[in-house]
């Protein structure tokens, strides 16, 4: 099967540092390819993969020093490309939320789009509501409670390379929290949960400048004091 995979540019495929949607999605390419199908990555210059890259971008945008740049534009313009050869694939695999669907309304039979964030937002609803023919891909099942009514084609968990994971069937001793300290994450559970239990938590985050306000009243007194 001739497939596309579009991610997101804001990181680099697979991600230097923080990147959960680019990892994933540079875990399933991989695989994809493995299992002998006909993969291309659509992605900036700096990825990584057995697919066959199509550079859409010099860098990811997260990664780019340039003081000015357009999110939106770069974004168009790999929309503009993935268009253009539309024609190549038997499945075109669309990982950038919702900025497709004006593109491709008359193709979107042979697109499946996976939403990985967060679907309680306001304005999310009117889009959904405007493109039903769109199959949309869940990572879990309660992600889907805001948009139930949504056109859901199924649920797919988030996979991972377990070649890059050693096992140790004898514990540490203490929990870890490995993500972004944001609302929708959750950390503060991840804290309640070690206090409770009596054991000791590792946070391996980041805090963009969004959730600097969440983590100084939220966070941040949930963990000072311990060591």
């Amino acid at each position: 099967m001739r497939v596309a995979q579009v991610p997101p540019l804001y990181e680099a495929v697979p991600p230097r540092f923080y990147g959960g949607t680019e990892r994933v999605v540079s875990h399933l390419t991989d695989a994809l390819v493995e299992l002998g199908h006909d993969v291309t990555l659509f992605a900036s210059a700096e990825a990584r993969t057995k697919a066959t890259l199509v550079t859409v971008r010099d860098q990811a945008i997260r990664l780019d020093p340039a003081p000015l740049k357009s999110d939106l534009a770069a974004h168009m313009s790999m929309l503009s490309e993935v268009r253009r050869r539309a024609d190549e694939f038997d499945v075109i695999h669309f990982h950038t939320d919702m900025i497709h669907f004006p593109f491709f309304e008359d193709m979107a039979g042979k697109t499946i789009t996976t939403l990985h964030g967060r679907l309680d937002l306001k304005d999310l609803r009117g889009v959904y509501d405007r493109w039903p023919q769109y199959p949309l891909v869940s990572i879990s099942d309660d992600q889907r409670r805001p948009l139930a009514s949504a056109s859901w084609a199924g649920t797919v968990h988030h996979g991972m390379a377990t070649e890059i994971y050693e096992f140790h069937a004898q514990s540490k001793g203490y929990l870890a929290f490995l993500g972004r300290i944001s609302p929708e994450k959750r950390p503060d559970r991840a804290i309640a949960i070690a206090k409770r239990l009596g054991r000791k938590l590792k946070i391996a985050a980041k805090v963009d400048p969004a959730d600097q306000r969440y983590f100084q009243d939220k966070i941040e007194p949930m963990i000072l004091g311990d060591p």
